[in-house]
């Protein structure tokens, strides 16, 4: 990991203009911490228009933004296929990179990348940064306090008809590195190893409810496409040093239910949608019939925080949250799903996760903090 260095707000570019980068740039831009200097897309044009709306100043091809000496941070936000290319490309260049998520297709790719970031000195992060939110840093610290006592189980589920309903161009969201367990799964499954330590075993089961979607908005609507992965995966989890879980993930339901609750010794806890970075938070304890809400107090200030925490902990020396190494633990815990399922066994992961520290009391993302 590398110590602090430089001063002032951090430089940071994007690699990729679609439809997420609209959140990135909408959070970034209101960093005081953080200055975004590049946008870079294959289709410039596209680039182009982000970089405009947002007031950015540069954007082009990738090879252009990489070459801006005063950009240290580059956001990958390109499709999963991609992510590992553009991630070494990036080091390479002597950037750090935060990217969106699944760190890479597979875990092996996910090592390189750490490999590469280790051999130059430069950190790596990984979205989601959702349980830094505050809401799920409400739940940690409900959890953390003992409220439910010792945590004893876990139910984790998503579900809901896919998105091809709403999504312009949703091919590659049912393209191997994606589906259900990689496009969603990342964000219940970071908030869970988040809050309780890396998983030991799984178990898993998979399947395909259909060979081919239609797309349902936007200039494709009523085009059919071809489906490369399960779309509902159930996984029975085992922490190595916490509860069990039950997770499903899937785009088959015609119902959308978004969940995690958390069963311990003295009650449970009702975790928000791990997608959002807001609550609320709900507990039940033995012996109430009602639900009770929790104070829920933090930042809310959307995708990009965990960008801003890597500036701020490169400016420090101290470690960033939304870490290249928890990453790459879900990402072998993704990996490992989609094994046990197609070989019906139990199977063991070999990575740990970091312990993630709570974000501290009165971390504002609107607050200068870099002199």
């Amino acid at each position: 990991m590398s110590g602090g260095s430089g001063a002032g707000p951090v430089g940071v570019a994007l690699i990729g203009a679609g439809v997420i980068s609209d959140q990135y740039l909408k959070a970034l831009s209101t960093f005081p911490d953080v200055r975004v200097l590049g946008v870079a897309d294959l289709d410039q044009e596209r680039a182009r228009t982000q970089a405009d709306a947002y007031g950015v100043p540069h954007s082009g091809d990738v090879a252009s933004v990489l070459a801006l000496p005063e950009v240290e941070i580059v956001v990958n936000l390109t499709i999963p296929a991609a992510h590992a290319e553009v991630a070494t490309a990036a080091l390479r260049a002597g950037k750090h990179v935060y990217g969106e998520k699944p760190l890479a297709l597979a875990p092996q790719d996910g090592a390189k990348i750490l490999a590469e970031a280790q051999e130059h000195g430069l950190r790596v992060g990984s979205a989601p940064d959702t349980f830094l939110g505050a809401g799920l840093q409400s739940a940690a610290r409900a959890v953390a306090a003992g409220l439910i006592g010792e945590p004893v189980s876990v139910t984790a589920v998503t579900q809901g008809p896919g998105p091809e309903s709403w999504h312009p161009s949703p091919e590659f969201l049912f393209q191997r590195g994606a589906g259900p367990l990689f496009d969603i799964g990342p964000y219940y499954l970071t908030a869970l190893v988040a809050l309780f330590g890396p998983v030991a075993r799984v178990s898993a089961t998979a399947r395909q409810a259909r060979q081919r979607r239609v797309i349902g908005s936007g200039p494709k609507a009523g085009t059919e496409f071809e489906v490369e992965v399960p779309t509902h995966v159930h996984a029975l989890l085992d922490f190595a040093g916490g509860p069990s879980t039950s997770a499903t993930f899937s785009f088959d339901s015609s119902v959308s239910r978004r969940m995690i609750e958390i069963t311990g010794t003295e009650g449970t806890l009702s975790v928000p949608d791990p997608n959002t970075f807001e609550g609320p938070v709900r507990v039940q304890a033995f012996g109430e019939e009602d639900w009770r809400e929790l104070p829920v107090t933090g930042t809310t200030a959307g995708r990009g925080i965990g960008v801003l925490d890597m500036a701020r902990a490169l400016r420090s020396g101290g470690e960033h949250r939304a870490s290249g190494e928890l990453a790459q633990h879900v990402l072998e815990l993704m990996s490992t799903v989609t094994d046990s399922a197609e070989r019906h066994e139990v199977l063991a992961l070999e990575s740990a996760a970091p312990r993630v520290e709570l974000l501290p009391e009165g971390w504002e993302p609107t607050e200068a903090t870099l002199a």
